[in-house]
Formats: structure tokens, C-alpha cells, sequence
């Protein structure tokens, strides 16, 4: 009995468990606690608690809000997908937010510490949640990259994608879009041939694109500048990075409205199918959209929140972030939409031929309605700049979640040897930079789908599983309520415990299992993805998830006792 209570203590106070037989439990308990508030001591917090809501808010709003939420509303229906995605925000989205700002704020460790304390087990779910941050995050800045070079582009009068007489035009550029599927557009030959110079595929890697590297280590220097502080600097950063894009998105809004076709755009937006909510891929799409989007299982939330003070109002952020984060999805389909109903009109064809997938829609169909509109340099300006603003605050999250981690492990042994933090984070930017430098090669958009098809939709899927079962299932529901109420004074309600234990875990269920069955190889516009080319998939795939078995293992070899002894000790939720 004595082991036992000594385990819980450890679990309890946020340190890693370590049976003893030495101690009584309240004398190892006290020991514990001392030295777990010696170390909580020195860790740095936010300046001011609103730092860490708008760093939220920035991690949590990205491109995805500007590209893939419109893309998936086109795609099922309109309005209809509205009902599913508000849906699933409710009963996943914020729960599972508000689970891992729990974790990370009382713990007061990033995710590999947090999930090693609450799970022994599942440990290799928050190592996995710092790799796949890591490797999201050498080709994430390849989009800021983009958005820098269309920035820069955008100051030439008239903007470069605006006709078809330049260099790199081919015969089928029309300045209007036809259905002719041999027909490109001024917007999408600047994409293609003009910035990315793009091969034929990965058999093809052609040369370093010069331009774009050059952009891509300024993009990193920005980002460096921004987070070599840490929160202090980051905390900074956040009040323009997190709320500019909104004046921005307002102002390209009221634009839009006064536009020829806008008002078309937008009843194609809001006007639902209903029939395609019988559909069940709609419904997993909406789940997934509420899913990424909030950035549940890449562990960035859960590191931010770890610089939070004992006492915050974990529900109010959770509220915050998640419902800012969803009326920025809904206000981008408006501004998307109303653009969309306006080359529409322009060129006379429907709005559903418009819409395409991934960083065309904001590299392609957005760029090609700015050369149309009154001050195209002006929105163009704007626009990307907008853009650049929200990569930088989910690269931010994505760095910060590689610098705790391993500062949390090995802080002495990383400050030897670089001799302060500012340098390791140099460290950590140099070497995502050099990772990144395939993605602006002519081969680049080819390993950049690659990347993110194999690690934003396949490995995280899995993550989430295992972190849900972590959390609300080995630690416990009532244990989390419990540490909840020590930090704020209430425990959870009865809808958060019902969602933690029985809704969220089976949804994330159900997703997967589609997933898995709806699974299809990667490929890029018409271009599939050679079998040697998916095998490295499977490799960036394994490259995150391999650590959830290899940290089972570990756990089982190093902790006394049998495979049954282990899991009581450790594992079995205590319901009191």
C-alpha cells in the first residue's frame, strides 16, 4: 500500500514515478512536492495572462482557417457543413482543448514530461507530439516562405499574375478561364512556373530555387527574432501577430461586398445541401476540420500552457481560443466565398470550377480576383501579409514545443554546452532550416505534399487516439477534475467528464477507423505518388508515432514488478 500511495503522490505532483519502499507516503509526499515547487519556482510565465490567450489564438488560427475550412465547406455541401463542424466543436473541440490546457498548466511541464506523468505507459505520445511539431515545422515555413515571395511580388504594378505576357507564360495562358482543361490562368503560371519553377515530378528534382531560399532563411530569421526569448519575447510578438489578420480579413470582407457576383459567392457559402449531411464522410471531415484546426495532439497548446501561472482560468482561454478559432474559419468562408463569387462573374463559368485544394486556393484563386479588383496592389499587399502573420504564430507554437521539451529534459546539460537558451533556439532554427531546404528546390511542392500529407493527416490521428486514452482513461476523469480544482477551485462539469471519458474518445475512434478505411495514397494535382515515394511516407509517418511503442517499452523495462503489476500500479484510474 505504501508503494502505491508513493505512485500516486508522483503522479500527482507532476514528477516522473519512482516506487519507494523507503519512505511513508506522507513523508515521500512532502519530499516531492518541495522539490516539484523548487522547480516551478523558475519557470518563466507570461507577462500578462491575455499574452498567453493571444498566442493561443494565433497557434490555433492558421492558413488552415483561410484555405482548408472554405475547401471542405465547397466540398459538402455549403451551409450544411456548418452544422457538423459547430457540432463537433462543441462536443470535441473544446473539451479536448480544455483537457490539454489542464495537463499543461498543472504539470507545468511541455507534452513528453506531461504525458510520462500522467501515463507512464503512453509516455511516447508527448515525445511524438514534439517530433511531429518538429518535422511540421521544417516545412511549415516553406508557406511563409511563399507568402513572403508573393509579397514582395505584389508592390510591381501591374502585380506579375495579372496577364499572360511574361517569360515564363506558356501558349495556354488566358488572361479568362475556360472550361478547356488545357487552359491555365496569369495566377496559376506565376504559381507554377514563375516561383516554384516546378518539375514533373520527384524523379526530376532540378535545381535550389535561390530566390526561395534566401526567403525561407529570412523567414526563419523572423522567426528566431520572435520566440529567442521565449514567452517573454513571444508574449510580445503575439498582440500584432494574433490580431492584425483580423483587420485585415474585415477589410477584405467590406472590399469583397461591393464587388460584381460577390453576393452569389456567398449564397453558395450559406445556403446548405441537406442532403449531404447524410453523408458520413462530411461528418468526419467537420470532426477532423475542429480537430486540426485547434491543433489537438501536436502538443503546442499544452507547452504554452505550461507557462501559465497555478491559478489561471483554464475554461475562460479554452472558450477564447476555440470560439475565436472557429468565427475566424467562418469569417474567411465569407471573405473566401464572396472573392470566389466574384471571379465567377469575371469569367462566367461556376463557382464550383473555381475551388481547388491545399495552397492553391490562397497561391492561385485568391492572387488571380486581386488582379481584377480597383487597388490589386493594395489587397495583394495585404492579403499575403496577413498570411505571413498567421504562419508565424503557429510556427512559433510548433518551435516552443521542441525548445521546452528539451529544455525540460536536459536543461543543464543544454545550457553546458550552449551556454544560454537564446543559442539552443538558434540551434533548433538552423537545423529545421537546413531540413526545409529540399521544399525550395524545383522539386519542392512535391515534398512539400509529400510531408504534409503524411504527418497532418495520418500521424496525427493516431496521436490524438492515444493521447485521449493517456489522459482521460489511464489518468483518470475524476483526477483531472481534481487537479483542475486545486489550480482554479471548481471541478469540471458534468458535460466536460462526460465528453473526456465516453463522447471525445469514441468520435476520435470513429475518425480514425475512416480514416484508415478512407485512406488514399498521396498525390499532387494529377500527379500520384510513386510506391518508393509513399514508402517514404510511411517513414515520416513512423518517424512521430514509433515513439508511442518504443515508450511502452521503455516503461515496462525500467518500472519493478510484471506486465499486470504495471498497469494497476500505474495506470488504473482511482474513482473517487
Amino acid at each position: 500500500m505504501i508503494i502505491k500511495e508513493n505512485i500516486i503522490s508522483h503522479r500527482v505532483t507532476g514528477l516522473p514515478a519512482k516506487p519507494s519502499v523507503k519512505f511513508g507516503p506522507r513523508r515521500a509526499s512532502a519530499a516531492i512536492q518541495g522539490a516539484d515547487m523548487d522547480r516551478q519556482l523558475s519557470r518563466p510565465t507570461w507577462s500578462r495572462q491575455i499574452e498567453f490567450t493571444l498566442a493561443g489564438i494565433g497557434c490555433a488560427v492558421g492558413l488552415g482557417n483561410i484555405w482548408r475550412f472554405p475547401y471542405l465547406c465547397y466540398r459538402s455541401g455549403g451551409g450544411a457543413f456548418l452544422v457538423p463542424y459547430l457540432l463537433m466543436l462543441v462536443v470535441l473541440g473544446i473539451p479536448l482543448l480544455h483537457m490539454e490546457l489542464t495537463v499543461g498548466q498543472y504539470t507545468r511541464r511541455g507534452p513528453a514530461h506531461a504525458l510520462a506523468n500522467v501515463c507512464p505507459l503512453l509516455k511516447g505520445v508527448g515525445v511524438a507530439s514534439v517530433a511531429i511539431s518538429f518535422i511540421m515545422c521544417t516545412y511549415y515555413n516553406v508557406i511563409i516562405t511563399w507568402a513572403l515571395y508573393y509579397l514582395f511580388n505584389s508592390f510591381q504594378s501591374p502585380l506579375p499574375w495579372q496577364n499572360c505576357n511574361n517569360t515564363w507564360n506558356t501558349p495556354n495562358c488566358t488572361n479568362h478561364a475556360t472550361n478547356n482543361s488545357f487552359s491555365s490562368t496569369p495566377s496559376y503560371e506565376f504559381f507554377k512556373y514563375k516561383m516554384l519553377e516546378q518539375t514533373s515530378g520527384l524523379e526530376e528534382t532540378g535545381v535550389m530555387r535561390w530566390e526561395l531560399f534566401l526567403i525561407l532563411l529570412l523567414a526563419w530569421i523572423l522567426l528566431y527574432l520572435c520566440i529567442f526569448k521565449g514567452v517573454k519575447s513571444t508574449g510580445k510578438v503575439v498582440y500584432f501577430t494574433a490580431l492584425f489578420p483580423y483587420v485585415i480579413l474585415i477589410a477584405l470582407l467590406i472590399n469583397n461586398m461591393q464587388l460584381p457576383g460577390a453576393l452569389d459567392g456567398i449564397t453558395f457559402f450559406i445556403v446548405p445541401e441537406w442532403d449531404k449531411l447524410l453523408s458520413v464522410e462530411v461528418w468526419v471531415n467537420a470532426a477532423a476540420q475542429i480537430f486540426n484546426s485547434i491543433g489537438i495532439g501536436f502538443g503546442s497548446l499544452l507547452a504554452m500552457a505550461s507557462y501559465n501561472s497555478f491559478n489561471n482560468n483554464i475554461l475562460k482561454d479554452t472558450l477564447t481560443i476555440s470560439l475565436v478559432n472557429s468565427f475566424t474559419s467562418i469569417l474567411a468562408g465569407f471573405v473566401i466565398f464572396s472573392a470566389f463569387g466574384y471571379m465567377s462573374h469575371l469569367q462566367g463559368i461556376p463557382i464550383s470550377d473555381l475551388a481547388v485544394d491545399g495552397p492553391g486556393l490562397v497561391y492561385v484563386i485568391y492572387p488571380q480576383a486581386f488582379a481584377n479588383m480597383p487597388l490589386a496592389q493594395l489587397w495583394a499587399v495585404m492579403f499575403f501579409f496577413m498570411l505571413l502573420c498567421l504562419g508565424l504564430d503557429s510556427e512559433f507554437a510548433m518551435v516552443e514545443v521542441m525548445v521546452t521539451s528539451l529544455m525540460d529534459e536536459f536543461h543543464q546539460h543544454l545550457i553546458k554546452i550552449f551556454k544560454c537558451k537564446e543559442l539552443f533556439v538558434l540551434a533548433i532554427c538552423g537545423g529545421a532550416l537546413l531540413l526545409g531546404i529540399p521544399c525550395v528546390m524545383q522539386v519542392g511542392i512535391y515534398v512539400f505534399q509529400l510531408m504534409d500529407h503524411y504527418t497532418a493527416i495520418v500521424s496525427v490521428m493516431f496521436l490524438a487516439f492515444f493521447e485521449v486514452i493517456a489522459i482521460c482513461w489511464s489518468y483518470g476523469v475524476n483526477r483531472l477534475s481534481d487537479n483542475l480544482k486545486e489550480m482554479t477551485g471548481e471541478r469540471a462539469n458534468i458535460f466536460f467528464r462526460l465528453c473526456w471519458l465516453i463522447v471525445a474518445p469514441v468520435l476520435i475512434t470513429v475518425i480514425l477507423i475512416f480514416s484508415i478505411i478512407q485512406f488514399k495514397p498521396a498525390h499532387y494535382e494529377n500527379y500520384v505518388f510513386p510506391p518508393w515515394a509513399q514508402g517514404i511516407g510511411w517513414i515520416i509517418t513512423l518517424a512521430s508515432i514509433i515513439w508511442i511503442p518504443l515508450g511502452a517499452i521503455h516503461t515496462l523495462w525500467v518500472l519493478p514488478g510484471s506486465f499486470m503489476q504495471v498497469i494497476y500500479l500505474y495506470h488504473v484510474p482511482f474513482f473517487t
